[in-house]
């Protein structure tokens, strides 16, 4: 698809379902950002791409190209769904941190106060070699530590050499493992493990958030899915966001591909890894996961920034309170600590309640960019908020893995570029 051709027929149209993301007017030309981004998808890297800059709750920039699916060539679409992953997570903070401003539970609580398998935990011991060489924690995990990942929990599959998460992997811990657990099944089997670390002490991405939704169900009474969508999708109106995709949207469910070599995302070509008609989410699962399971389009995710940006307020929706958004925003780890992978270098990163916080800037980085909140998901679904800049950003494929993915910050290093001396007109 020769880029200069075709950038017109996914930049141009406008249709219904997106009339009310009005444009504002600038002098900024996006033509640069858009070419890389194109480029992404012709030299076979990714599938699809769109991508999304706003100022305040404004949209400056929003641009599509690809396609559904490699087979058919249908190009993307305006309304099409993607599994967010882990812009799931962002979401199950908010729902957690709704019921800790109604004094469900404060954030130095034990977690075992609402999740009693939880007392009593154990703890690797420093050096072990198998899941067996623990010994009792001395402290307890709080809810501030499900937040953001300093409970001492694992992924399953982050390190899958380490002892934790091969351990996690034989049981249903492993999110791609193929387990259809409920929360409370989860939560039990993940309570019969020791913690990888004295919690508050580190920092490891894990089940985390998905104990966070088992907490949400537990204090309110209500399935996830069901409280999710009565104290935030119905409010903010995201009429496409959900656990799986039903029978009548599944024409708008992007195709899920993988690159032929997983370590190198730069070598082009891309084989199918999970079909919109067949796969997963095309059925309700048992597993409403918390860290991950949401699919979602850019209309409906583009509302749930515009929340988090205005305080937690939109269109007249309260959804959490200013000084509960600040306090999320602030970092929850200890001196030393830093959020960190083995395989994504995150330099000068912290972790608030439920979001990475950007606390310290590379010599590349603008300084417009400290303090900026985010997260992304696996699959190449990135969103970040950034208070000093005013600006935010939202970009998204259907490539596994690309979390940490070159197209991913391509995109906000332009973003940041071109919207830093743009001249700003209202619509209308």
């Amino acid at each position: 698809m020769p880029i200069t051709a075709n950038l017109g027929l996914f930049t141009k149209r406008r249709l219904p379902y997106v009339a009310a993301m009005e444009i504002l007017e600038s002098d900024i030309d996006f033509t640069p950002l858009h070419e890389r981004m194109a480029s992404y998808v012709d030299r076979e890297y990714l599938p699809c791409v769109s991508t999304l800059i706003m100022r305040g709750t404004e949209v400056l920039d929003y641009f599509q190209y690809g396609y559904m699916d490699l087979e058919s060539r249908e190009p993307l679409r305006e309304d099409a769904i993607f599994r967010m992953y882990s812009n799931t997570k962002l979401v199950t903070s908010v729902a957690l941190m709704q019921l800790c401003e109604q004094d469900r539970f404060d954030l130095d609580d034990p977690l075992a106060s609402v999740l009693p398998e939880f007392a009593n935990m154990r703890v690797l011991r420093p050096g072990a070699s198998h899941i067996d060489d623990a010994e009792p924690c001395a402290e307890p995990i709080l809810m501030r530590h499900i937040l953001s990942h300093t409970a001492g929990f694992s992924y399953g599959f982050i390190e899958p050499e380490s002892v934790i998460d091969q351990a996690y992997g034989q049981t249903v811990l492993n999110p791609f493992g193929g387990a259809d657990p409920t929360l409370e099944e989860l939560c039990a089997q993940l309570a019969q493990m020791p913690l990888a670390f004295v919690p508050g002490e580190s920092w490891r991405y894990s089940l985390a958030t998905d104990v966070c939704a088992r907490v949400v169900e537990v204090l309110s009474g209500k399935p996830f899915d069901a409280y999710l969508e009565e104290h935030i999708f119905a409010p903010l109106e995201m009429v496409d966001t959900g656990f799986h995709v039903p029978a009548e949207k599944q024409g708008r469910f992007v195709t899920q591909y993988a690159p032929i070599d997983v370590l190198d995302p730069t070598k082009p070509g891309l084989v199918k890894q999970d079909d919109p008609r067949e796969g997963i989410y095309t059925k309700p699962r048992r597993f409403l996961s918390g860290g991950g399971g949401l699919v979602s389009t850019a209309a409906d995710y583009l509302t749930f920034m515009r929340m988090l940006v205005s305080g937690g307020i939109w269109d007249g929706v309260q959804i959490l309170h200013p000084n509960t958004m600040r306090q999320m925003r602030r970092s929850q780890l200890l001196h030393g600590v830093k959020v960190s992978f083995p395989m994504w270098d995150m330099p000068g990163t912290e972790f608030g309640l439920g979001f990475a916080l950007k606390e310290q800037l590379s010599k590349e980085e603008p300084v417009r960019a400290l303090h900026e909140y985010h997260w992304g998901g696996i699959a190449g679904t990135h969103s970040w908020m950034a208070p000093a800049a005013g600006i935010a950003g939202l970009c998204m494929t259907q490539c596994l893995p690309s979390f940490w993915h070159p197209f991913s910050h391509d995109f906000k290093a332009m973003a940041y570029s071109l919207t830093e001396r743009a001249t700003i007109r209202p619509p209308g």
